[in-house]
């Protein structure tokens, strides 16, 4: 089934860190936009016209119904890529189409503890996901970011450990020794003392670091099972979205294969 699509309008855009821009979204359209009650809802924004139409996934950072506003987060690094540019380019006034929102996840108040992981490309879920924890809630979080200067404020509690893992270098530019299998985020959460009870995993990022750096890690040597993991890649190295769907798609199929 098609998803809703609602028209927005650039409010306001905002430097939050040296590489991600929030593009706030609201009237007139805000009417037409349904909130997920999920904290990795995501949206797929239009961007071009017609034929020329390329769709990106994106995160919803925050939804505010009295000021009516939508807020999403944009990782930038310079010229590259579609939805990077025109986020720090975009001038309120500006409308913009989204198709969604969609999601699947928000943290089980069930669980005795949370691993919450990921890079920059995640940190928007991964900051509605913290927002959305019990009070009392137990959670390992990791973000990967280029350095101490794209760091942002977690709402995080008490029982709340953040762990922030500098890489070295923007995404886009980290080499194979600090990337993929290798990025820090993949060592450091390996090396975490796992805790013990009933765990709900979020895991998202670059999709070789997560799918064949931590996935394997969480399934297979932590034995958590599929219903308590929510883990998969938002991107991947040298790859457009649509180069990266079709790349999924074959890894789906050959999994299936193997089972």
């Amino acid at each position: 089934m098609a998803r809703k699509t609602s028209t927005l309008t650039v409010v306001r855009t905002e430097r939050i860190a040296p590489h991600m821009v929030r593009v706030v979204l609201g009237d007139p359209g805000f009417d037409t936009f349904e909130p997920s009650e999920f904290s990795d809802s995501y949206v797929k924004i239009e961007f071009g016209t017609g034929e020329d139409t390329v769709l990106r996934t994106y995160t919803v950072r925050a939804v505010d119904p009295a000021a009516r506003e939508i807020a999403i987060d944009f990782v930038v690094h310079g010229d590259e890529g579609v939805a990077g540019p025109w986020a720090a380019s975009v001038q309120p006034g500006a409308t913009v189409t989204v198709r969604g929102p969609g999601g699947a996840y928000a943290p089980r108040p069930d669980a005795d503890w949370h691993l919450i992981a990921g890079d920059e490309s995640a940190l928007p879920a991964i900051s509605t996901a913290v927002a959305a924890l019990a009070p009392d809630a137990v959670a390992k979080v990791f973000v990967e970011v280029a350095d101490a200067d794209d760091e942002i404020e977690l709402p995080a509690g008490a029982g709340v450990d953040v762990t922030w893992i500098h890489r070295g270098a923007p995404s886009d530019s980290a080499g194979d020794d600090i990337a993929g299998v290798n990025a820090p985020l993949v060592s450091a959460v390996r090396a975490m003392p796992w805790l013990p009870g009933d765990v709900h995993v979020f895991i998202h990022g670059e999709a070789e670091a997560v799918m064949h750096g931590l996935r394997p890690y969480v399934r297979k040597e932590r034995g958590v099972p599929a219903a308590s993991a929510s883990i998969s890649g938002y991107w991947r190295r040298g790859r457009t979205e649509e180069g990266f769907r079709v790349w999924k798609s074959e890894l789906a199929a050959a999994e299936a294969t193997a089972n």
